[in-house]
């Protein structure tokens, strides 16, 4: 769903939203049908960011909003947490940075603290919603992985069951109780979810060139690849491919196709008794030699030594 500047006047803004919002808040006090909610008494979070593991990352709030009419809030001064919006139905729309956004299914909204914003519903189709409300030391660093900003607040999610799972595995455990143990375990689901928006911006939609780039040398792990062929394929030119491939692996197209080869290699030394000689041929090195070479490089041992090394 594309994104589009909304005003107060918008049909996607009912009557009675657009009037409390000129007067500086919204609230719903009856709540929603089916609706799940959680809050940590602010002196526990207080005493967990001063503890190991949950001051870097605490939950204090989290739910799950259904078909939540007239929902929405207006915080001029913004919050003291990041807030994590994951729309799963419906539409809505959030404003951060002097700019307002339309919101559709699968997308998440998150504001980091401290930033004025304002958020809420459509009144024609109302959002359905997991949400969670984040402190701590780390959450700025885990903010900038997932390039998140006061310019760019929404995010669109390729692995949106993935996410709202863990949101419901938040919510569920702080339902149970607000115990130290149970603040450390929302700590590290609050981490996944967050590393996991940052995966989010980082793998390619489908059907897209670096996505088809991708999957060719997946399927082709032993072959070569020629950067001007597999460019002129998936319709960039050689310059561009290898700027996708920077941002999306570290390296150029020839690395990651080596790191495809590498990973196959040692799956095959640690799942089978091939011969050394003909697993290098299975990942396209027919030299023995070249390819105890490449995988001493790589892993700082020999074939044979890695597959003597006890693991797990």
């Amino acid at each position: 769903m594309p994104d589009r500047r909304v005003g107060l006047d918008d049909p996607m803004v009912s009557d009675a939203v657009a009037a409390a919002w000129q007067d500086g808040v919204v609230e719903r006090a009856e709540g929603f049908e089916r609706q799940r909610l959680s809050v940590v008494p602010r002196p526990l979070v207080e005493a967990a960011l001063l503890r190991p593991v949950t001051r870097r990352i605490v939950v204090t709030d989290a739910g799950y909003f259904p078909r939540a009419a007239d929902h929405g809030r207006h915080r001029p001064n913004g919050a003291a947490e990041t807030i994590v919006i994951v729309c799963v139905d419906g539409s809505g729309w959030v404003e951060a940075g002097g700019q307002r956004t339309r919101v559709g299914s699968s997308t998440a909204i998150v504001l980091p603290g401290g930033i004025p914003h304002s958020y809420g519903a459509s009144a024609d189709d109302p959002w359905t919603i997991w949400w969670c409300h984040v402190r701590g030391s780390d959450v700025a660093e885990l903010l900038d992985a997932a390039d998140i900003s006061p310019a760019r607040v929404t995010l669109s999610l390729r692995g949106a069951d993935r996410v709202t799972a863990m949101l419901d595995e938040i919510s569920t455990s702080l339902e149970r109780d607000t115990t130290p143990a149970r603040l450390v375990a929302t700590s590290g689901m609050a981490w996944r979810l967050l590393t996991q928006l940052a995966v989010d911006r980082l793998l390619p939609e489908h059907g897209t060139p670096l996505e088809r780039a991708l999957r060719y040398l997946e399927d082709r792990v032993d072959g070569s690849v020629h950067v001007p062929e597999l460019a002129a394929m998936v319709g960039v030119s050689p310059s561009h491919l290898a700027s996708l491939f920077r941002e999306a692996t570290g390296g150029g197209v020839v690395a990651h196709h080596l790191a495809l080869k590498m990973a196959r290699a040692r799956q095959l030394l640690d799942t089978t008794d091939l011969p050394v000689a003909e697993i290098g041929r299975r990942v396209g090195m027919d030299d023995p030699f070249y390819f105890s070479r490449r995988f001493r490089l790589t892993h700082g041992m020999a074939p044979t030594a890695y597959r003597e090394h006890r693991k797990g």
